[in-house]
């Protein structure tokens, strides 16, 4: 066996495999131990020396005590060690080697969860996608994705290292992008006042794929946290939300007090009042009937997410429903108490003057009637004949008795009291 062609062939694969020369000698060491029981008249126990140097393998037979000691060794190198030898030797190297790699992976993620890594999509399925890191592999289970994100192969993506675990098979990286704790790496990662401390994320609540909303404190006077997380024009928030394929992020400000905390978390919505129930940590927030729908927000995730945000239980009511007023569902505004039996204003009665009234009856005559409303006119008409006869008899009964009347109280007047002169 040319030794020196090994040692070079072993430097290749420590090279390509990223693994010690050291670690792949001891590796050969062991195989050639196990090769060298497989021949005849092997020793129980044995130990092999490689020489980095010369590439020299020197087998040692040895004796042993009861108590595990070695009472007698020598050398026992068999001329050659052939061809069971030698596969044996190949299958126990490469076993080594992908313990070694395995090692060596989790030896350079354990500790790491929390971090960022960016990784391309080898495989991906409805029960998780494979990403590959370039020194390893991170699986990624269908839970903690994007809902509704495809990821195709050989699309470069962002992950957030969720757990690094050592099982018999080798370290198994599981990554997520649906964690809140994603969000916080990718703002780090594009706001360096995060990372120097001046500007600090207090709370994240995220519905992934739709929204999140996160709180942020400025430890410096001088620097705006919303300001500083938006950055020039937005820039700097439209780099998380291109890696969240369009998720919406809302940035609010932090506030030492809570009802004005509460207030912020609804943002957009614009908030009237908040009452507080610190024992129960229930808020009831007061909003504009027209804000009503804004602070609720599509199926109720604006509310939800004000709630995980700011971690009190929160009742959304209108200025109206506080006032204990009917509120339509469709349009969000106040019921009247009669809706649809709402008295009408009566009309005026129009009294026109005499040359009016011949105008308007030169109008009438002089207009066309269908031949189905003729009747009920005509028969208006004679209702009014009617009534005017009746006024008229009425006026001279009355003027009869009038006379009557008269005539009476002339008869009973004594004679002389009309002359003034008397």
């Amino acid at each position: 066996m040319d030794f020196n062609l090994m040692l070079d062939a072993l430097e290749g694969v420590a090279r390509e495999k990223g693994v010690p020369v050291e670690t792949i000698l001891d590796a050969l060491a062991n195989a050639f131990v196990s090769a060298y029981k497989r021949t005849p008249g092997a020793a129980e126990e044995a130990r092999v020396t490689i020489d980095a140097d010369t590439g020299e393998i020197t087998v040692y037979g040895q004796e042993l005590d009861e108590d595990g000691n070695v009472v007698r060794e020598w050398v026992d190198t068999p001329e050659d060690f052939g061809r069971i030898a030698v596969q044996t030797a190949k299958q126990v190297i490469t076993q080594r080697l992908r313990d070694a790699k395995r090692e060596q992976v989790f030896d350079l993620y354990d500790g790491r969860e929390g971090d960022l890594v960016t990784g391309i999509v080898q495989s991906s399925d409805h029960r998780y996608a494979m990403l590959d890191l370039g020194n390893a592999e991170a699986i990624m289970p269908g839970s903690e994705r994007i809902p509704y994100e495809r990821l195709e192969r050989g699309n470069r993506i962002k992950a957030y290292i969720l757990e690094v675990r050592g099982e018999g098979k080798g370290p198994q990286i599981v990554v997520s992008r649906s964690h809140p704790e994603f969000i916080r790496s990718l703002f780090e990662l594009e706001v360096p006042e995060l990372v120097d401390g001046d500007v600090e994320i207090k709370a994240i609540a995220r519905e992934p794929g739709h929204r999140t909303k996160i709180a942020v404190l400025s430890h410096d006077p001088n620097v705006d946290p919303v300001g500083a997380c938006v950055g020039a024009r937005g820039s700097r928030v439209r780099q998380v939300v291109n890696e969240l394929r369009g998720e919406k992020v809302d940035i609010v400000e932090w506030r030492d007090d809570t009802r004005a905390f509460i207030s912020e978390a609804l943002s957009p919505a614009r908030v009237k009042e908040v009452r507080l129930d610190e024992e129960e940590m229930i808020a009831t927030v007061i909003v504009p009937d027209h804000q009503l729908s804004l602070a609720i927000g599509k199926e109720g995730q604006n509310a939800r997410l004000a709630a995980r945000l700011t971690g009190y239980k929160i009742d959304i009511r209108s200025e109206s429903q506080d006032l204990g007023l009917e509120i339509d569902e469709e349009t969000g505004l106040p019921v009247a108490e009669d809706e649809g039996s709402a008295p009408v204003a009566e009309e005026a009665p129009v009294t026109a003057a005499p040359d009016e009234q011949e105008a308007l009856v030169e109008t009438v005559d002089e207009t066309t009637v269908g031949d189905a409303a003729a009747p009920e006119l005509e028969e208006g008409v004679e209702v009014a004949d009617e009534d005017t006869a009746q006024l008229e008899e009425s006026a001279d009964a009355a003027s009869v008795e009038l006379e009557e009347e008269a005539t009476e109280d002339e008869a009973d007047a004594p004679a002389g009291e009309d002359d003034p002169t008397v």
